[in-house]
C-alpha cells in the first residue's frame, strides 16, 4: 500500500484476527497491536466466564484501540478489534477518521472449529453465536473490505493485501 493507513482487522471471533494481523503488518512494513491488550481485566473475567460484553464495556476499549490508532495516523500500523456494530466501528473512525477496516469472513462451522483448537484464549466457543447475532457487515460507505478466511493464514494474508491495494485505486 502506497498510503501509510491504519487497519483495523475486525471480524467475530475465530476468525483469525490475531494470525492474520501481525502476518498483514509483517508485510505492510508497519507495527501490530493486539486489540485484545487494550481491554481491562474486567472485561476479559466477564469474557472468560461466558458473559458476552455490553455497550458500556466496550466503549472504553475501543476508545484505547481507536487512541492507539490515531497515534499511527499518516505512519501506518495494524491493530485488531471486533468491530462487529456499525456504531462500534463509528467509534473506532472518530478517534482514528483514516482508519481502513479489514473484515475476516467465513463459514461458521470452520470458525466454531479454529475456535475449539486454540488453546489459551478467554473467550470460549459458547460466545461465537452472540458473535454473530451482533455482527454488522461493513457498509458501503465505509473504508474497508471483507476477506474469507478459508485457507492458510498466508492465503488470506495474500487475498488481504491484494483486497486493501484494490482499495486504494
Amino acid at each position: 500500500m502506497s498510503t501509510p493507513h491504519v487497519v483495523v482487522v475486525m471480524g467475530v471471533a475465530g476468525t483469525g484476527k490475531t494470525t492474520i494481523g501481525p502476518l498483514l503488518a509483517a508485510e505492510l512494513g508497519v507495527p501490530y497491536a493486539e486489540g485484545d491488550d487494550f481491554h481491562p481485566a474486567a472485561n476479559i473475567a466477564k469474557m472468560s466466564a461466558g458473559t458476552p460484553l455490553d455497550d458500556a464495556d466496550r466503549w472504553p476499549w475501543l476508545d484505547a484501540i481507536g487512541q492507539w490508532a490515531h497515534s499511527r495516523d499518516g505512519l501506518g500500523g495494524v491493530v485488531s478489534s471486533s468491530a462487529l456494530k456499525r456504531v462500534y466501528r463509528d467509534r473506532l473512525r472518530a478517534e482514528a477518521p483514516g482508519a481502513v477496516f479489514l473484515h475476516l469472513t467465513g463459514d461458521r462451522a470452520l470458525i466454531e472449529e479454529r475456535m475449539a483448537d486454540r488453546k489459551g484464549h478467554f473467550m470460549p466457543t459458547a460466545l461465537l453465536d452472540s458473535q454473530f447475532a451482533t455482527l454488522q457487515p461493513l457498509q458501503e460507505d465505509e473504508a474497508g473490505v471483507s476477506v474469507d478466511v478459508s485457507g492458510t493464514p498466508e492465503e488470506i494474508t495474500q487475498r488481504a493485501v491484494a483486497a486493501l491495494r484494490r482499495l486504494e485505486d
